[in-house]
């Protein structure tokens, strides 16, 4: 279960709207993202966490998108599910398999 979160998302959201609008113009990029968290209480790091992943999904940036971040937790879930299931099936085949081997009374 994942931690509650600290800001509400419509917080956030228009956050890292202004510090995206305010990084493109080139009078106001110089301190943007600390001077927009200061002004509305969030920590600089969150803040520039979010415009980070923000670019990224916008495609300014290199690297993994949230969807395809959900994607490949998801992937990787099921196949820890699918890896236990295998293990349960190869016990119980060994153990029926050994139960066939016993010599009947």
């Amino acid at each position: 279960m994942p931690a509650p979160k600290k800001y509400p998302d419509e917080l956030r959201e228009r956050a890292t709207r202004m510090a995206v609008d305010a990084r493109r113009d080139p009078a106001t990029a110089p301190g943007a993202i600390k001077r927009i968290a200061d002004q509305l209480g969030i920590h600089p790091e969150s803040l520039r966490t979010w415009v980070k992943q923000a670019e990224i999904d916008s495609g300014d940036r290199s690297g993994t998108t949230t969807s395809d971040a959900e994607r490949i937790a998801q992937l990787e879930r099921e196949n820890q599910e699918l890896r236990r299931a295998n293990a349960i099936l190869k016990s119980a085949s060994a153990f029926f398999a050994a139960e066939l081997d016993r010599p009947s009374r």
